[in-house]
């Protein structure tokens, strides 16, 4: 595939960084409320923390996760990288693939959460593990994301075979 003209070139790629900015700050979010939801004493805080950490993960996270990764693919489509050229193109691709997988397998404790906080207050005690593997969960995510990030931004050299064998039929094209 050409790569897209300029315009098409940087308008997928505002649509990916803004899609994948805000799937790392509404992770972020989700984050302080899980910790907010764990750590506070007032029901009200507790209720509303899991509530929307429900609302937010289906809303928002989810929608931005298939978005980051529906405009990678397209982005590196479109441009010299290519989608199988080089290894941190792959890499950012099966990350981002494996963490919207768990995350859609994720948001079911969160709606399981959301349905007891919104029933009743939950007791201090009252499904802890899932609370706080809730946090574990939202904070390995950031780290994977900033991982993913970093890719973009050092792209380490690495070409796959794939990709030296394109260099190679491109070479020797006439220009």
């Amino acid at each position: 595939m050409t790569p897209f003209p300029p315009r098409l070139r940087k308008l997928t790629l505002t649509l990916h960084v803004t899609a994948s900015v805000g799937w790392l700050g509404a992770v972020a979010a989700f984050l302080a409320l899980a910790v907010a939801g764990l750590s506070s004493s007032a029901p009200q805080t507790v209720r509303g923390a899991y509530v929307a950490m429900d609302l937010v993960g289906w809303s928002v996270i989810v929608p931005l996760s298939i978005a980051s990764l529906l405009t990678g693919v397209l982005q590196s489509l479109g441009t010299v990288w290519g989608l199988l050229r080089h290894y941190w193109v792959i890499a950012k691709l099966l990350i981002t693939l494996l963490v919207t997988l768990l995350l859609l397998v994720h948001m079911q404790p969160v709606g399981h959460l959301a349905d007891a906080a919104a029933r009743a207050a939950l007791a201090g005690g009252e499904l802890e593990g899932m609370r706080i593997q809730l946090i574990a969960d939202a904070a390995a995510a950031l780290l994977v994301l900033l991982t993913a990030a970093a890719l973009s931004v050092f792209k380490p050299r690495g070409v796959t075979r794939y990709g030296r064998r394109r260099q190679r039929e491109q070479n020797l094209q006439p220009h």
